[in-house]
């Protein structure tokens, strides 16, 4: 990355913690004012803790391009701070229009059908629209939209959950625990589920090259997750029927999700895979590094024999030759599909990083054998000497 790109990225980079930090604090004090200093500590320490474990979930399916740690953050960061601070202020307004049109027990019903999923899931689809266009070089497909969506969505439901988790603890604290298990147990991945209807819109997006499905497939994506927004909330509010939806529609979405994810990983693997072979026969590479690169399982393999021969140190080298001979091929079917900024001298710079972590490594060079069908016929026409019969 040039210098004029790093400033670029820390200016953009530095608003939205701003931003963040004050929008997170008012979300924070409210929630406090309403229901107490301590409650308001028992709910994030309640809300938090499970957290990291959830992301390293979320984020374990990307395995050929995991996204930057910092862009990561800032998507759960925009989730956990802006975007409930706005699903905050303009979910009240909707309960107060409902109430004065229909009556505040109406209200109470009508905000989480209708204003709820449609606020909330507009805050957070902004952050995937905000990445969609500021780091398109490292939103690349579907599997991108879904994981920066998780990271969007887990942020969201983790303050979401230090509100209800504080107001059943200042209630006395006998509601926290059945609140603990409903958010905190079976709907975790409730929020980054939703999110992540948007999140594949986008990613259908950036691997288009129509213009009508580059605008029309983020906004089915968003009125999807919209739809199975206000639908998990009225499972809440008819008893049995939560049940029902968690296991007849709820888990049927989840594992398609998984399926879209398996589906764009084989893509990811044949844009890798075509896009490597000119590295190869520029000698960068060898197709050996081909194969490994492009297989999950060979990677993991690569990478666990790299820690037992040469230590921690070595296997981190190993991870990081994989991820930067993958980020080497998106990076050419970028350019092959829209104009990169400052593209050869990103190239070059990623060229110098392969080579240098394969001398690091001391990867064999390219070593072309025969065909082994001309071998096995060769074998088979000589005759062997007497002495060896």
């Amino acid at each position: 990355m040039n210098q004029g790109r790093r400033i670029r990225t820390g200016c953009v980079l530095a608003v939205l913690i701003v931003v963040g930090l004050g929008a997170g604090s008012l979300a924070l004090v409210s929630v406090g004012i309403e229901s107490g200093w301590t409650a308001l500590l028992a709910g994030i320490l309640m809300a938090a803790l499970p957290l990291p474990f959830y992301a390293a979930v979320a984020t374990w399916v990307d395995r050929f391009e995991p996204e930057p740690p910092w862009l990561l953050a800032t998507a759960m960061f925009w989730g956990a701070t802006t975007a409930i601070l706005l699903a905050m202020i303009f979910n009240g307004i909707g309960e107060s229009f409902f109430s004065a049109l229909a009556g505040p027990q109406q209200a109470a019903v009508m905000t989480p059908l209708f204003a709820a999923p449609l606020v909330e899931e507009i805050a957070k689809g902004a952050a995937l629209l905000m990445l969609f266009f500021w780091k398109r070089d490292e939103f690349d497909n579907v599997t991108d939209g879904i994981i920066y969506a998780a990271m969007v969505g887990l942020g969201f439901a983790m303050m979401e959950n230090v509100q209800y988790y504080a107001k059943a603890v200042a209630s006395g604290g006998n509601e926290a625990l059945g609140i603990f298990f409903i958010r905190g147990v079976m709907g975790p991945f409730s929020h980054p589920l939703f999110t992540s209807m948007t999140g594949i819109g986008f990613g259908i997006a950036q691997e288009s090259d129509r213009k009508v499905v580059k605008f029309i497939a983020p906004v089915l994506g968003l009125c999807g997750a919209i739809f199975l927004h206000g639908f998990w909330n009225l499972s809440t509010n008819v008893g049995l029927a939560f049940f029902a939806t968690y296991f007849l529609i709820m888990v049927p979405v989840f594992i398609s999700v998984i399926v879209v994810v398996i589906f764009s990983l084989r893509r990811e693997a044949r844009i890798i895979r075509t896009f490597l072979e000119s590295v190869v026969a520029d000698g960068v590479l060898s197709h050996d590094d081909v194969e490994v690169v492009t297989s999950v399982r060979r990677r993991i393999g690569a990478s666990t024999r790299a820690f037992f021969q040469g230590g921690l140190g070595t296997c981190i080298a190993r991870r990081r030759f994989h991820a930067s001979a993958t980020e080497l091929a998106f990076h050419s079917w970028r350019t092959s599909r829209f104009l990169v900024e400052d593209a050869d001298i990103i190239r070059a710079e990623l060229l110098e990083r392969v080579r240098a972590l394969r001398a690091r490594l001391g990867l064999p060079s390219e070593i072309l054998l025969p065909d082994p069908r001309l071998v096995k016929r060769l074998t088979l026409e000589i005759p062997l000497p007497a002495e060896f019969r």
